[in-house]
């Protein structure tokens, strides 16, 4: 397992974030939150675009219809590309002033599960939503103050969700009609661990964690006991996730904000020596 690539792209993103692998055009997608854009890499022949946003583009989903859905700022809006346009389906948190849209995933049911926090990461005014594919917006669990990585099991039964500020991911189970069951700690982070923030799965459930602060992506087995790591030249790691026809292709997030240093805000490639699952997709 090693680094295999680290692409800059000319501009380092402010929060890179929420990568994506779209098998239907062998691309990564990827978000910088603070820098207002959606980042797209074709695997196919490595050209880069990014499409300019009009808030924080907190994350972005494939539509089982078709293009993709996508967070910008406290809307939730169905989004084409690469004409780039938007048409809003819901919104969350209106009443609190000063949060946004942070990570998000969707589960077997085509539902989202997307978390909200304060601009300025100092209070616990954030919390866990759910975006049914009918539009509908469930407030399910908070407070939070920096909502962080969703990781949905495949089978739908559990989801894993973290506040970044208190270093623990969390467990819940998901019931039959989309509410959730008590919030557990699962894995609570060691200091010299760094803070968990983006989260996937691999084929053999083992979750895989970007960990802020410690410049690295860790594994941790199903049991939640630690496995390895993979060392990256950037501290603030965000987010990672399985990508190429094989699944065998890690790409991670980083990000440059309060940070000097050569490859913070870059994207990397790395090897994780072992198979992952492909995302799933809204199914509104």
């Amino acid at each position: 397992m090693a680094l295999i690539d680290i692409f800059d792209f000319g501009r380092p993103d402010q929060l890179g974030e929420g990568s994506l692998w779209s098998a239907r055009e062998d691309a990564l997608y990827w978000v910088d939150i603070l820098g207002f854009r959606i980042n797209r890499l074709s695997l196919t022949d490595r050209g880069f675009t990014s499409f300019a946003q009009p808030g924080y583009a907190a994350w972005i989903l494939e539509r089982e219809a078709g293009g993709f859905v996508a967070g910008i700022g406290l809307d939730i809006v169905r989004l084409t590309l690469p004409v780039n346009s938007r048409e809003t389906i819901g919104s969350v948190d209106r009443g609190i002033a000063g949060n946004r849209l942070n990570d998000a995933k969707a589960d077997p049911a085509g539902r989202i599960w997307a978390g909200t926090m304060p601009v300025t990461c100092d209070r616990p005014s954030g919390a866990l939503h759910r975006i049914d594919p009918d539009g509908r917006v469930v407030r399910v669990d908070g407070p939070y103050e920096i909502p962080n990585g969703p990781a949905i099991d495949p089978e739908g039964r559990y989801l894993l969700h973290t506040d970044t500020a208190l270093a623990t991911i969390f467990r819940f189970d998901i019931h039959d009609d989309g509410s959730l069951g008590p919030r557990t700690p699962f894995i609570v982070f060691e200091r010299s661990w760094g803070n968990p923030d983006g989260m996937t799965f691999d084929a053999d459930g083992g979750l895989w964690v970007a960990c802020w602060g410690a410049g690295c992506v860790t594994r941790f087995a199903p049991d939640g006991a630690r496995d390895r790591s993979i060392a990256l030249p950037a501290s603030q790691i965000t987010s990672c996730t399985f990508a190429g026809a094989g699944l065998d292709r890690m790409f991670v997030t980083s990000a440059a904000d309060g940070v000097d240093e050569e490859h913070g805000g870059a994207l990397f490639e790395v090897d994780p020596g072992c198979r992952g699952r492909a995302p799933m997709m809204y199914r509104g």
